[in-house]
Order: structure tokens, then sequence, then C-alpha cells
């Protein structure tokens, strides 16, 4: 997560894996919107997203919500967070009232994160 391009944006870039084993980058740009703790996601004005403070290095957690959904998402540079960060985010979500857990399995190296 790092500043936008514009004041009032934050962006989060990612390489993710895909089924078929390929890394495709991505690039999510966030909209902090003055007196409120809400982001707005650029392209998606129907999600909703919240960051929560983390004590653990190299990750974030988050909350999105939407039409009909919500979920609460890890992201980590490392591809195998240490287990009292995994726990901390355990914690928050239950302490939200989620009880589902999905890890997804790690399988595969990390894809690198491209530089443009």
């Amino acid at each position: 997560m790092a500043t936008g391009s514009a004041p009032m944006q934050l962006q989060l870039r990612a390489t993710i894996r895909m089924k078929n084993g390929h890394c495709v980058p991505r690039k999510w740009i966030y909209h902090l919107t003055e007196g409120s703790t809400d982001l707005r996601t650029e392209g998606r004005p129907d999600m909703r997203t919240m960051l929560f403070s983390s004590s653990c290095p190299g990750g974030i957690m988050l909350k999105e919500s939407g039409h009909g959904y919500q979920r609460f998402l890890l992201y980590n540079r490392s591809p195998h967070p240490h287990e009292t960060c995994v726990e901390e985010f355990q914690s928050l979500t239950s302490c939200l009232d989620f009880k589902a857990f999905l890890r997804t399995p790690r399988n595969q190296e990390a894809c690198e994160l491209s530089s443009n």
C-alpha cells in the first residue's frame, strides 16, 4: 500500500498467481473521503473498504463490503506470514462475528512484484 498519484489516494499493488500458474500484476486505487474512515475503490462504486491497523510487518488487513457480501483480507509481502500475524487476523475477524476462515494453499513460489 502506497500513496497514489493524486492527493487523497492510496494504491495497492500485487502480483497474483492464477490457476494456470501465470503471475498477473494487479493494482487497486482507493480514494479517501474526508470525514470518513471508508475508502472508495476506483471502478467499483458499490464497494466499501476499511483498513485495519496491524502489528504484522509487511502486512495489511482490510474489510471489503458491497452488494450482498463482506470479506476480510490479510495481505502480506511474505508468502508465509508469521503465525502471530494469522492469529491476529483471526482474532479481529472473530471479534467482528466472522466465523469462517479460509487460508489459501501455497503450493508454488510467490510471484515477483513488478516495478511498473
